[in-house]
Formats: C-alpha cells, structure tokens, sequence
C-alpha cells in the first residue's frame, strides 16, 4: 500500500443544545451536573477543554507529550456553545481559535474548523425563510469568531434537503459531510447510467459532487459508517493504537487516492468516553509516526482530489434517523429508551403546535418590523451582528445600516423585540426537543421556554395574545408522564417566566447581600441605582432603593421602588412599586428607616405594606440561583452552629474514644458519626487555606485511618484537591526558590494517592509539561541536583516523563 495517496480525517460534531434559561439568557444550576453548576460546564471539563491538550503516553504510562487535537482533527463546534465557552472558559475557547489558525498551516491553507446552522434545527423541516437565515447566521458567527470564510458547514443530524444544499451553495459553501446511508445513488462524471445504492453502501473514500437544480454544484462527503459506530458503541476509543488500526483497515491497496474518514459526536472523546481525547490523540500519533498514511482536512482534500463522481441523495434524510427525519415529527420508533409503554405520539402535534405559531408571528413581524425596515427578512438576516455583539455601538451600527431612518428610543426597543421575536421563533426548533423519549424532558421544555417567550414578544408588539391557543394546541400533544403537553407547559415552563417587575424583585432581594449594588450587572439586566440605603441588625436586615433597570437585549427599562426586609434563614418580605413618585419614596424611605433602626419591626412591616400595597413577594419568588443562595447562606449559618455542638462532642471526647479504640472496645456509631462530620470538614477546609499545612494533611489522612471513616462527597473533594494542586502548581518557577514548593507539592500529592483521593490533574500536567520544556531549555546545570530530582520526582507523581 502506497501510504502517500492515502489519508485520514476525523470529524467531531461538538454541541450541546442550548441551556439558558430563555429569560435571563443564563444557565441555571443543574443540580444532576454537580459538582459543577450545569452540564455545559461539567462537559467542558470533561471534553471540549482536554482537547485542546490531550496527553499521549509512552508504554510506561508515562506523558511524552501533549497535542491540541482541534489543530489536527476537522471539527465544527456550535454557536451556542462557543459563546458559553467564550463567557465562562476564554482559555479553551481561545485555544480552540488558535488550533484552526495552525490547521491552515498544517493543511495547505485549510482551516479544520467547519461552521454550522446556527441554531441546530431540522433544516428539511424548516421553511426556506428560516434555513437561510440559519446558513446565514452560522456563516457570520464562524467568520467573527474564526476570522475567515467557512469552506464547509455541519447540518445538524446531517439532515439535508436539495433546498438546504442550494442554500449552501449560494453562500459559496464547497462541502458537506453527510452519513453514508443518505447516498441514493452515483455515476462517474460524464457517464450517463446512475448506479442505485442500498442502504450505507457507499464508498465513503472519495468526495462526490452533487449538481443542484439551479446550475451550482456542492461536494458531499459520505464518512464510513462502521468505523464511525465502532467508536460510539463498541469501545473503539478504549485504544489510540486500535483506532488507527480500524482507520487504516478501512483503505484498500491500491494506488487510487483515498480519504478514510468519520463522522462523530465530538462529545465522545472524553465524555460519553473517559479519555477518549487521549485516544484520538494516540491515533493520529500512531498513524503519523508510523507513515501509515497522511493525516488532512476536508478542505485540503478536496484540493488535492477533486471529485470524479457525482451523487444523488435521499430526500430528508439525517444521520440519526433510520427513517428519514421522522424523529422530528412523528412516533417513527428512533428514541433513546423509556419506560415499558412508552410511546413518542407527542412529536407530530408538537411540532404542528410550533408551526401554528411561526406561522402567526410571521404577518406580525412583517406589517410592524416594516415601519422601521425597508425589508424585515433581510434586517433579521443581519441580526446576527447585534446577537454577537449587544453593545451600543454595534446596535447603533445595526440601525444605521438597515432602518430606513433614524429610530426614538421606543421604536428602537420594540424593533429589537420583534427581531428577538424571531430568533426565539427559530429557537423553538432546536433539534433536541424531538430527539428524546419524552415530552417532559429538559430539551422539550427548553423549546417551549422559547414559544413562551416569542408570545410573549407578539404581544407586547402587536396586542396579539397566542397564549390561550398554544396551550389548547397543547393539550393534544400526549405524554408518558403528564396529562398532556399543557400541563408540563404549565408546570415547567411558566413558572421560568420573567417580567421586569420579578426583575426588579430580583434585583431587591439581591441588593441585601450584593457588595456594591447600586450599579449591578446581573443576568441580562443592568441596574441603575438613584438611591440606595441598606441597614443590619444582628440577622436583619433592610434595603430600600430607586432604581432602573434595562434589558441589555431589546433596551426596554423601567423605573421603581423597592424595600425589602430580610429576617434570616428563609424570611424574606419585599415589595416593589412601579409607579410611586419621588416625594412618597422619601417619605416612606424616613420612616421606614426610623422603624427599622428602633428595632420596631412590626412598624416597618405595617408601613411597607401602607405604601406597596398587598401584593408583596418572598424568597419563593426570586430566580432559582438567588432563591439557592440565598437558602444556601442560611443553611450555612445553621450548620454552623451544629459544627459548634458536634466539634465539642468530638473534642470532649477523643482521649476516651481513643482508649476504648486502644482496648479494642468497639466505638460507638455517633461518635464515630461525629468524627466522620468534623474530619471531613477539616478535610475540605484544608483545601481553601492561603498556605497548604502538610502537616494537617497528614493528621487528616491519620484520622481517617485511625476511625475507620470514609471520605463524603467524593466529586466535590476531587474538584477542589485538582483546583489546589493547580494553584500550587503555578508558584512553581525555574529556579532554586522553588524547591519548597515543589517538595510540599510532591509531599501532597503522595499524601492524596495514599487517601485515595484522584484528582483530575490534567491541567496540572499541562503546567509541568510547559515548565519542563522551558526548563530544558535554559542552563538548567547551574540549578542544583536536589532541585533536579525533586522537580522529577513531580513530574513522576503528576505522570509526566521528565527526560
């Protein structure tokens, strides 16, 4: 086999559906992904951050060296989840830009990164409107984001229509990869008979042209379907070496070009597989330093060898739909698994219900957005700008480019909310809805938050209110676990629901315990205080304040007055007022704090609700993460006071527990529960200390050993262990100051193995990999042989070969 003409790409589709909260914009908790805040930032982790430096081992087990796998692998990743990378992890993000510029290098001028319809809907499902500005907007949030043009694009599920090709050719897209079973047939170019193809019997091996109606042609790329289940399903990552070798199988001996490749979720190398990022990177190790054959992109490919074939495809159809894109819109038998009995009869009236309501807000959004746009199709097209940057000046841009004059401040809010109308319009179609078992799931009710939220902007543009209609809809939509889709609407969706006077109660409560609250960014609001005043007794606690809020996405704000009493633990009264003039606040501003400040509660109680009103709000009302801390600070609090009482029980008593621990008289079950309380609790504290006390580690580890108890919440002690044997990491310098260090740290990571705490190191090994090299290159014989070893003996512990 000549290796010289055969090559190898690996495809990751890296995505996770959206999971903002579609009110505030944010990821709430989401306490299954503990002990992380949400699943994005668990996954990224676990996946999208070891990627950018997957370690590959010697035969010892041993590091020898670390590769940013996005710089070698074709890749596309989500819009949505690059902007959440970009927000919460800017050095994977960053990483991960930095790997397609090395790409280019690597392969001919051909970035690896592919964009992707923006919001991962059924494209064949979508109207022709909806899949262009989807192409549209992917296209620009990949070129602001990659800082130059895309040459192929990801369809969410590779689901494809003749349509959506043309629409991708019209954007001067050259390729795009879809799954083997969705060929119908091929010929070579200029021959007349087609050959019909069965099902996955393509040659994945070559690209293949497909001539669209309109005169343009697209390149399709058909990846090998057996290699591509192997690694999802049959254990294929548990080995670099056997990947390449599965890779290398799939190429005949020929001298013909040849182009094995797959298509994978990017979320198994290193998720759904633990250390499936090691084993990709192993793979095209083995494949490179081995000359087994040569490693590209699509892009390069397609240069080298343009196609000699053409295809026809089937009609709507996708990758993980044996019938099409039937999962999307009917009870087609493709689900992830359930209950005995249950049954996906939801998805057609489901997705009826949402085109009933597309179908509404288009007449809306065309008769008011052309009061402000000579054309509305096009202005939202161009939204894209402003949903990638919100700032002023970029929406002042916006405008000034696509209105068809100048706007006052009230036309520009509602244009924002008729475009934000649409995008939740588009939203509401996020593939993930339909994908599962049940209509009750997160990803179902996550699209409902977005129709919620599209009605809600109808009729704040128009008057019109699609809300009665939508829930009658709804309650022809069937589920396993509810009466019906209205009620799971009703239960998990409309309580998420945000108007700013909840907002403003938000805002209230978080200003008792917020720092600086008189100018407060927070969700996709900010605040700006007129006049703030907050006083403390003991436990209590009371803020009054004037302030405007402004949403940071449509503009609109709104002014009010607060006071809000907080009386410890989960008492909270509050009230808010969006119409009280300025004399009233400081008349009620004076004798709220007289009251207050003469520890006459009950006064304050009664002229709160002289001055708001009935409708007053609790804890119970606040956004979940608020509500949380705020419960969460009082539990605390309590907790503490329980520490006190079991700390003296456990002091009182260790020198008797001791002797009958000496005399082998068995310990009684709540002391035993005491110590396992409070050497726990020192043991998570140790962590959190400004200087790391080796020898309370090592009382610690005694402890634990002495009683026989075992170490509680086991995710949240390796979390914070990874996160301190980072910090220490980074005190660590190339010179003779940094022997201590580096001998507490060995001492600490010894000390951990023997407890059996494993903590994730991997960020660690990166640090160390890096001084290393840095090491090496300097004069390192001047530092002297007991700095030398210890500085082994780390790289030793951290699995990093030193020499």
């Amino acid at each position: 086999m000549n290796s010289n003409n055969k090559y190898i790409c690996i495809h990751g589709h890296f995505y996770q559906p959206p999971r903002e909260n579609a009110w505030l914009e944010v990821v709430e908790k989401q306490d299954e992904a503990a002990p992380y805040h949400n699943w994005n930032e668990r996954i990224n982790f676990e996946c999208y951050a070891p990627n950018t430096s997957a370690r590959i081992l010697d035969d010892s087990g041993m590091i020898r060296k670390i590769v940013n796998n996005y710089a070698q692998i074709s890749f596309n990743m989500g819009p949505t989840l690059l902007s959440w990378l970009a927000a919460n992890d800017s050095e994977t993000y960053l990483s991960i830009l930095e790997a397609d510029e090395k790409s280019q290098l690597r392969f001919n001028g051909h970035g690896s990164a592919l964009a992707q319809a923006y919001s991962h809907l059924i494209m064949p499902l979508a109207n022709r409107r909806d899949k262009e500005t989807q192409i549209k907007w992917g296209l620009a949030d990949f070129e602001r984001r990659f800082r130059r043009k895309a040459e192929g694009i990801w369809l969410a599920e590779t689901a494809v229509d003749t349509e959506t090709l043309e629409i991708c050719a019209e954007h001067d897209i050259k390729f795009v990869p879809l799954a083997p079973r969705q060929a119908k047939a091929f010929r070579k170019i200029g021959e007349e008979n087609w050959t019909s193809l069965g099902h996955a019997q393509v040659d994945p091996r070559r690209p293949y042209l497909y001539k669209l109606p309109s005169g343009k042609s697209i390149v399709l790329y058909f990846y090998d379907g057996n290699v591509a289940q192997d690694v999802a399903f049959k254990g294929l990552l548990n080995d670099g070496r056997g990947l390449a070798q599965r890779l290398i199988q799939a190429i005949d001996n020929d001298d013909k070009p040849q182009l094995v490749h797959i298509g994978t979720d990017g979320e198994s190398y290193g998720h759904h597989h633990r250390h499936g990022e090691m084993a990709l990177a192993a793979c095209y190790d083995h494949i490179e330093e081995n000359d087994l054959a040569t490693l590209t992109n699509y892009g390069e490919y397609l240069e080298l060898f343009p196609p000699e074939y053409e295809i026809q495809i089937h009609e709507n159809s996708s990758w993980s739909c044996v019938h099409g894109v039937e999962r999307w819109r009917s009870n087609c038998g493709c689900n992830t698994g359930g209950q005995d009995g249950w049954n996906q009869t939801w998805r057609a009236p489901l997705r009826d219900s949402l085109d009933w309501l597309r179908d509404k807000l288009i007449p809306i959004f065309e008769k008011e957005a052309s009061q402000f746009f000579e054309h509305p199709w096009a202005a939202r097209d161009a939204y894209i700008q402003v949903i990638l940057d919100r700032k002023k000046d970029a929406v002042d841009a916006f405008f000034k480019e696509y209105a068809t004059r100048e706007l006052s401040a009230e036309e520009e809010v509602k244009s924002l909310r008729l475009l934000e109308m649409q995008r939740h319009a588009m939203l509401m179609y996020t593939s993930c809805a339909w994908f599962f078992s049940e209509v009750s799931g997160i990803e179902t009710i996550q699209v409902l938050q977005y129709a919620n939220r599209a009605i809600h902007y109808a009729q704040q543009v128009s008057g019109a209110d699609f809300h009665p209609k939508f829930i009658e809809l709804l309650e022809k939509t069937t589920s396993n676990v509810f009466e019906n889709a209205a009620a799971v609407y009703k239960k998990k969706v409309l309580p998420a629901q945000v108007d700013l006077q909840r907002v403003a109660m938000h805002y209230a409560a978080s200003s008792l315990f917020e720092e600086y609250p008189e100018h407060l960014d927070f969700f996709n609001y900010t605040a700006y205080s007129e006049d703030f005043i907050r006083r403390k007794a003991g436990n209590y606690k009371l803020a009054i304040g004037r302030t405007t809020l402004q949403s940071k996405i449509t503009h609109s704000n709104k002014h009010f007055s607060f006071a809000v009493l907080y009386l410890g633990q989960q008492n909270m009264i509050g009230y808010v007022s969006l119409d009280m003039k300025r004399t009233l606040y400081d008349e009620m501003r004076t004798e709220l704090v007289e009251s207050f400040d003469s520890t006459n509660l009950g006064n304050v109680i009664g002229e709160m609700q002289t001055y708001f009103g009935n409708e007053r709000f609790t804890i119970w009302q606040l956004f979940r993460d608020e509500k949380r801390k705020i419960l969460e600070e009082a539990l605390e609090r309590s907790v503490a006071k329980s520490e006190m009482a079991v700390r003296e029980l456990y002091n009182d008593n260790y020198q008797l527990m001791t002797g009958m621990l000496q005399s082998d008289i068995p310990t009684p079950e709540t002391w035993k529960n005491a110590a396992k309380f409070i050497v726990n609790i020192d043991f998570l504290r140790l962590f959190e200390k400004e200087r790391l006390s080796l020898r309370e580690l090592k009382h610690l580890a005694s402890e634990f050993k002495k009683w026989n108890i075992s170490i509680s919440e086991k995710s949240k002690i390796k979390k914070v262990s990874s996160e301190r044997i980072y910090k220490e990491m980074e005190k660590v310098h190339l010179d003779q100051s940094s022997l201590e260090d580096i001998q507490r740290l060995n001492v600490f990571l010894k000390t951990l193995t023997e407890m059996g705490v494993k903590p994730d190191i991997w960020k660690s090994q990166n640090i160390y990999f890096s001084k290393m090299k840095g090491y090496k290159s300097q004069k390192w014989q001047f530092l002297n042989e007991e700095w030398r070893a210890v500085f082994y003996e780390l790289g030793r512990l951290l699995k990093v070969r030193s020499v």
